[in-house]
This record gives structure tokens, sequence and C-alpha cells, in this order.
């Protein structure tokens, strides 16, 4: 087995491939986590809220956006389109597995030409899934107007940094196996 600690000549195509497949790869994992957190979580509200005898459907409004509806709206516009609400729904996949994979390429461009090595691939995953956590939903998404008012409890941010620990583990790790393949 090679030493992965040794010096190698870096391949920038092989970073951006090896980062395109894993933030792809990462996206499609994130997004089972976020599944099953916001399953689980309904789970909880709906046994604690059965257990007072009442629901209140009123909580979260149909008309709401989340994140990725109102980005796509956004490009649609700068491109000079207008969307509706369903074309946006429609359209939130492809803006949030385009993203997740632009990221992923970005991100092993970098660990490519940073010749970033080490014996702990989850700590550096974890560091660019954090990272991302911080720059994107923490600072670019409320920056642009792109959050939604239910987005600030602690428990949105904590979803949203454990989906993007999830992520960037799994891109570094989906990273580094498709390195070592090309």
């Amino acid at each position: 087995m090679p030493n992965v600690l040794a010096k190698e000549r870096p391949t920038p195509w092989k970073g951006l491939v090896g980062g395109i497949v894993g933030g792809l790869a990462a996206t499609i994992v994130m997004t089972q986590f976020q599944n099953a957190w916001m399953k689980a979580s309904e789970k909880l509200k709906s046994n604690s809220v059965d257990q007072v005898g009442k629901k209140d459907r009123s909580a979260q409004p149909e008309s709401d956006e989340d994140t990725v509806m109102k980005t796509a709206g956004r490009v649609a516009q700068i491109a000079g389109y207008q969307l509706s609400r369903e074309d946006k729904r429609k359209a939130s996949p492809f803006i949030h597995y385009g993203f997740g994979t632009l990221m992923g390429g970005l991100y092993g461009v970098a660990v490519e030409h940073r010749q970033l090595r080490t014996k702990q691939p989850a700590l550096l995953g974890a560091g660019f899934g954090t990272g991302l956590f911080l720059f994107a939903d923490e600072i670019a998404i409320p920056a642009l107007g792109l959050s939604g008012d239910s987005e600030s409890s602690i428990g949105t941010h904590l979803y949203g940094l454990a989906s993007h620990l999830v992520y960037g583990m799994t891109a570094e790790g989906v990273r580094r196996l498709t390195r070592s393949m090309l």
C-alpha cells in the first residue's frame, strides 16, 4: 500500500475529478441524512403534539419557500426569467446537487494543489464541511437574503452543521478513494 503521506506531484485534473465525484456522492448522502433527520423530527413533534391533544398546522405555511427554492428563483431572475413556485420546486434539486458537486470539485482541486495528506481524512472532511456550513449557510445565504424567518433557531443551525459534517466527511472519503483509482 502506498504511503499517503509521501509527496506526490499535484495533478489538478485528478483533484477535480475526485472532488466532483466526492461532491456529488456527498450531496446524495447529505440529502438522505436530511430526509431522515426531518422524518425523525416530524415524528417527535407529532408524538409531543398528540400527547397534548392538539395539532397546530399553521406553524409551517405551505407558501414558505426554502433556501434552495429562493436560490432557484434568484438565479432565474438574473437570467431574465420569472419562475412560479412549482418551477422553483422543480429546479431546486438541480441547484442543490449542482452546488454540492461544484463545491466538491473546488475542494478536490484545493486539496490537490495544497497536497493535503493526513492519516485522519475524517478530520479533513469535517473541516471542509464546517467551513462550507459557516461560509454558505451562516454568511452567504443570509447576506444574499435567501434565508427564511424560520431558519434562525439553534436547532436549525445544529441541523445545518450536522448536515455539512456528513457532507464534508463523505466528500473527503469518496474524493480520496476516487483519487487513488486515477
